[in-house]
């Protein structure tokens, strides 16, 4: 009788324990043949984090992270039913219809052009920053404090960086990223198209799999050759600075908005930023664009921002708050905002940020050194990072 209530009760009360963590890849072939390239990173608590086509990271709850272990296994639809079916104690109607979904909706995101470099499928983007993880899901590159106009130094934080690294320094970078699991690199700076191994840099990221995206002034992108080698190489998505007061970057936007991928546009209220701001909001609207990013150069000018935002809304732009803004006159990174308490919280745990002499810092903005991407243990890193 004992042993048969003991059996009663683990099968009413015994949550199954997660999926085993790990990094798992796989390449399967589409049902109309297109290869599709499939990277896995299982947490400790079951989350996951899946990445398609080295484009798109997909953030996934317990039971859809077994789901994309199966696909990458390529298991018969009909064992992972019967195994899952024993962990969970589901229907097998309701398995089977969990799985047809999460595959239609993977299917509805491969073939989705333009699409948010990350997307979350039932795990809420703060949640992530109050988790135990085991790398940080996104890599911040400053490739240079250099700027267009040929500043640097008394914008950017170069006392402190003695050297830029050469091409090959930040190739092991990134190689070290993707083998503790990180999927996702953005090249920030300074302005990183003023370095001439940027193509390469992408390139790298791309033949390893993680989802690359690049924040620039975009003057250079008006240079149509130069725009389609970043895409060519892999990049993955956009936050475009854009002056508004200069032609060659509206010149440059149009440009990058005909090309075939996502594309966020940052504006730094500054005193030289038009009376109707709201003016800028409509014209850029009607330009295409979907996705904003904004910020102050003030605290006089923070005032402003609240009445933004508010437009923005009502033009149904979504807003980006977590991505690092290049060191410059307007590097908004001096301003508190109320609107930027998540890329407080994310800094350090769900990114890091990688000066360009290597020297990891928690975000851009703070000076606490973890140690250096190259000659420091991971280990090491990570931990100084989350204690």
């Amino acid at each position: 009788m004992k042993e048969r209530i003991h059996l009663l009760y683990e099968k009413l009360f015994i949550t199954p324990k997660p999926f085993p963590p790990g990094n798992y890849q796989a390449t399967i072939n589409t049902d109309d043949g297109s290869p599709l390239r499939l990277h896995l990173r299982v947490e400790q608590d079951g989350m996951g984090i899946l990445v398609i086509n080295a484009s798109t990271i997909l953030h996934l709850n317990p039971t859809a992270t077994e789901i994309a272990y199966h696909l990458l296994q390529q298991t018969p639809e009909e064992e992972v039913i019967k195994e899952m079916g024993k962990r969970y104690r589901i229907d097998d109607l309701v398995l089977r219809e969990d799985f047809t979904n999460f595959k239609e909706r993977l299917h509805s995101l491969i073939h989705t052009p333009d699409l948010d470099p990350e997307t979350f499928l039932d795990v809420e983007r703060l949640e992530l920053h109050e988790k135990e993880i085991s790398a940080p899901l996104r890599l911040d590159c400053a490739l240079t404090y250099q700027l267009s106009n040929g500043e640097a130094g008394s914008y950017a934080p170069i006392d402190r960086v003695k050297r830029n690294l050469d091409t090959e320094e930040w190739k092991t970078i990134l190689d070290k990223a993707w083998q503790v699991g990180i999927p996702h690199i953005i090249f920030t700076g300074g302005e990183p198209t003023l370095r001439p191994d940027l193509v390469d840099l992408i390139l790298k990221a791309e033949e390893l799999g993680q989802v690359t995206g690049l924040i620039t002034d975009g003057l250079r992108l008006s240079e149509k050759d130069y725009l389609h080698q970043l895409l060519q190489a892999g990049l993955d998505h956009l936050l475009f600075i854009l002056v508004p007061e200069n032609d060659q970057s509206w010149e440059a936007l149009r440009d990058t908005l005909a090309e075939d991928i996502f594309t966020s546009v940052h504006i730094t209220l500054t005193d030289k930023s038009p009376k109707d701001a709201s003016a800028l909001l409509t014209k850029l609207n009607k330009m295409g664009v979907k996705s904003l990013s904004l910020s102050a150069d003030s605290t006089e000018n923070r005032e402003k921002l609240p009445l933004l935002q508010q437009k923005a809304s009502e033009l149904g732009f979504s807003l980006v708050w977590d991505l690092p803004v290049p060191y410059s006159k307007i590097n908004p990174i001096s301003v508190e905002l109320e609107e930027a308490e998540a890329k407080k919280e994310g800094a350090g745990r769900t990114w890091l940020y990688v000066e360009p002499d290597g020297d990891v810092l928690p975000g851009q903005g703070n000076t606490k050194v973890l140690g250096n991407f190259l000659t420091t243990p991971w280990e090491e890193i990570w931990l100084k990072a989350t204690r």
